[in-house]
């Protein structure tokens, strides 16, 4: 069995607690961690403040190469790290290998974003500034501080790291304790790639000793992937550290009665079903158009029956695996029961055995039970009907979160209506709100965050702009 020790500035720290990875399939151990101590969080957070003219002096071309040396690493070694991420998410063998292809595009694309940071303004505009010139450049903020969870224990971590890397700025990673391999592994990797060791560190401590990581003045960025109660909480301590937060969602998919039934059909049970549910844009709530509701819902109910596999996540075929842990499958058992009661209905699963939850569609769930207004961040997917786009987009707003919705019609004044009243970040056409393309902005509005992902758009919040005015001539 492996040990993994944090590194600090490139050394092994082999004086915290060790903390087993649990396969959330079978209940092995896959690995042991080092919990990072109080003192190592000390140590890291000293490190990486003093790294910051490090990373700050990497010019544009060295950047550029550590991130393309790190994407060709990350092909070189997918196949390891596709286990590594089946091995400590659960999640399915083929999900995973895409996770590791998408982790190579964000560093592709972040490698293309660097150095594009600056404009030229003609000052002259205004009568005031005559003779005048502005040039604004973007400069490193400093030490960034990141917060990932485990349902995309590479892709998320790539997405807090590579920015890091193309705005100039040291980071410390702080990865889930469910799965924090894949984080241990890919910092393994950058450094290989040429970052120097100072400017990139994963540390793993107790709830109790990461506070500094959010509130210690060195930290000038946090940047959080996780829960919206957990997200606002760290914000609230994060008191002079700009933050950018991704809290997740509850996405809604509107079926207008001229969508493509089969398309939309496919798409909706993968988008719900796919990793166990266990995505921030999974889809969780469906309205559909009653004049089509009764044979979408057939459609749907036998393509999950007959295509939609679930159970162990080292079959390639397998769709839906194992929830992370034994508190998330009690959490959703108790949150269909509780929907039952309420009058919902029950269409197909609803059962399971330990973490190896069904793929399940209810419908009519009532609008104020956790299944429609929390996230469910489970393999369950609340079905319900509607008659006119008013009526849709009232109901697709109703909720306090707002991270992505898909709409499937071919109105094209339906599209751009739609875009204009759903209070999301992201509008997807004829495809399920769980469609993330890494070089998009990603984020959301409400309860689902501030800021936005996206190499190019990350860097914007890892930097802040500086103006210098030139007056040529005088």
């Amino acid at each position: 069995m492996q040990t993994v020790n944090t590194r600090i500035a490139g050394a092994e720290v082999t004086d915290g607690r060790l903390v087993p990875v649990i396969n959330p399939w079978d209940g092995s151990v896959v690995a042991e961690v080092r919990e990072a101590t109080d003192k190592n969080v000390e140590r890291t957070l000293a490190t990486g403040a003093a790294a910051t003219p490090v990373a700050a002096g990497l010019d544009a071309f060295a950047r550029r190469q550590i991130l393309e040396r790190t994407r060709a690493l990350l092909e070189t070694h997918a196949e390891e790290l596709a286990l590594l991420i089946q091995l400590e998410a659960g999640k399915p063998i083929a999900l995973a290998r895409g996770e590791v292809r998408r982790a190579q595009d964000v560093f592709a694309f972040a490698a293309m974003a660097v150095g594009g940071d600056g404009d030229l303004l003609d000052l002259s505009q205004s009568a005031f500034a005559a003779g005048r010139w502005g040039l604004v450049r973007r400069f490193p903020l400093g030490l960034v501080s990141a917060i990932t969870p485990f349902n995309f224990p590479l892709n998320l971590v790539a997405h807090k790291l590579a920015p890091a890397i193309a705005a100039g700025c040291p980071i410390v990673i702080k990865p889930s304790p469910l799965a924090p391999l894949s984080a241990f592994r890919l910092v393994e990797l950058v450094l290989e790639a040429g970052l120097p060791p100072p400017c990139v560190a994963v540390v793993m401590p107790t709830v109790a000793d990461m506070a500094p990581l959010v509130s210690d003045n060195r930290v000038k960025l946090l940047t959080f992937t996780g829960s919206a109660a957990v997200g606002w909480q760290l914000k609230a301590q994060a008191v002079r550290q700009k933050v950018a937060l991704e809290l997740g969602g509850n996405a809604a998919v509107l079926i207008a009665a001229d969508a493509d039934l089969d398309r939309s059909v496919k798409a909706v049970a993968t988008g719900a079903f796919a990793y166990a549910g266990q995505s921030c844009i999974s889809v969780q709530r469906v309205f559909v158009h009653t004049a089509i509701a009764d044979d979408f819902r057939a459609r749907l109910l036998a393509h999950v029956r007959t295509h939609v596999r679930a159970g162990d996540p080292a079959d390639p075929l397998t769709l839906c695996g194992p929830v992370i842990n034994d508190a998330a499958a009690a959490r959703l058992g108790a949150w269909q029961a509780q929907a039952l009661a309420a009058g919902a209905r029950l269409h197909v699963g609803g059962h399971g055995s330990g973490r190896a939850l069904v793929p399940t569609v209810l419908e009519d769930v009532p609008d104020d039970q956790p299944l429609v207004q929390a996230e469910a961040f489970g393999p369950v997917l609340a079905l319900a009907t509607w008659t006119d786009w008013s009526d849709a987009w009232r109901r697709a707003n109703a909720s306090p979160y707002g991270l992505q919705a898909g709409v499937f019609t071919q109105d094209i004044a339906a599209i751009w209506q739609t875009f204009d009243q759903l209070e999301v970040g992201a509008v997807i056409h004829n495809d399920v709100p769980t469609t993330r393309y890494d070089q998009m902005p990603y984020g959301g509005v409400k309860d689902s965050g501030v800021g936005r992902e996206g190499p190019r758009y990350a860097i914007e919040e890892y930097t802040e702009p500086r103006m210098l005015v030139l007056r040529p001539g005088t």
